[in-house]
């Protein structure tokens, strides 16, 4: 275990959504977006976040900035439980906590000027007021690499990548400790994409942020995290540190994803086996009983569609759930997933 300080501690975090019907807007069942999960970030760190889409990952990241008001569950910041907070307080603890949103041309009010979209947190919270601000938001311009003669410009201006760089200035205004990063990338173009990482983590460097990069592309998540949690379906499958995790990966679900990323060596690549699963992820408003990877697992036993696997750690900061995964088999497992016809 490592021994950095713990910035955010979730537990047993639930978020369902109500599904409604009819005149009266009955209630007649839940969306399981995400039921049960638990994980740690450190200070400094990041925290890669990967997963089928429609997994919860995105869910996770809202309910952790009480964007949702989880069903239930704790999220502990700083020491206090921001589940129970409200009003003012939860008020002065989102300074601590931003967001740099998926969509860069969809996040940015296209009639507002670079001014108004970067300064408004900084008068939302009364920090700066008047020529000030008009200060603040040319720096932090710089910070991000633009040029701060474009703060009178709108968003309609600009292209995908310095969008997303002025969402990124948005989310510094009120120099926050938390960043979620929710997907910053998958908008931009394949050239635009590693300008924003690097500039992610220049920015982590100089700043001491601490990051939860979620994404769907593993070979980025494996250049910026220091630790990468999978999740499948509202659960957390596995989560373990970057190098342990793609060179020792566990749980099933999580060799069957991390046999998609491409290798850069066409020998290897030649020889190496891809596992596709079969069927599509099961409905979050009817999940399958026990384990929820169950019906597409080709290791399955009678144990796995009866019981729900413990999230353990198995090996020294290896977390993963499965039945069948025991910390001294992990390569018994892997060998069984790539002999078998999946």
């Amino acid at each position: 275990m490592s021994d950095q300080e713990v910035l955010l501690d979730v537990r047993d975090l639930v978020m369902h959504f109500p599904i409604h019907r009819g005149v009266f807007q009955t209630v007649v069942g839940y969306v399981h977006a995400v039921d049960g999960i638990s994980f740690e970030i450190r200070r400094g760190e990041t925290l890669g976040l990967v997963g089928e889409s429609g997994c919860g990952k995105s869910t996770t990241g809202r309910a952790i900035l009480q964007l949702y008001k989880p069903t239930a569950g704790r999220v502990i910041f700083q020491g206090q439980n921001l589940v129970n907070l409200r009003g003012e307080k939860l008020r002065r603890m989102r300074r601590q906590m931003q967001m740099i949103f998926q969509d860069p041309y969809a996040s940015l009010n296209p009639r507002m000027s670079v001014e108004q979209i970067v300064g408004e947190p900084l008068q939302i919270h009364n920090i700066l007021k008047g020529s000030d601000v008009r200060d603040r938001v040319k720096e932090l311009l710089e910070l991000v690499r633009l040029n701060p003669s474009y703060i009178d410009r709108y968003p309609h201006e600009f292209s995908g990548g310095q969008r997303q760089r002025i969402g990124v200035a948005r989310a510094l205004a009120l120099q926050p400790e938390l960043i979620i990063c929710d997907e910053p990338i998958s908008a931009l173009d394949v050239s635009v994409q590693a300008q924003v990482v690097n500039l992610l983590e220049d920015l982590q460097k100089d700043m001491k942020l601490t990051y939860l990069f979620i994404a769907h592309d593993l070979s980025m998540v494996r250049h910026i995290s220091d630790r990468v949690a999978v999740m499948y379906l509202g659960i957390m499958a596995e989560l373990a540190e970057r190098d342990e995790l793609y060179s020792n990966p566990l749980h099933p679900y999580t060799i069957a994803l991390l046999s998609a990323v491409p290798i850069p060596s066409p020998v290897i690549e030649a020889k190496r086996k891809r596992i596709i699963l079969k069927g599509d992820v099961p409905s979050p408003v009817n999940p399958p009983s026990g384990c929820r990877f169950h019906t597409r697992c080709p290791l399955a036993e009678a144990i796995c569609s009866e019981k729900r696997p413990v999230w353990r750690e198995v090996r020294p900061d290896h977390f993963v759930a499965c039945h069948l995964v025991q910390a001294e088999s992990f390569d018994k497992t892997r060998s069984s997933m790539a002999s078998r016809e999946v």
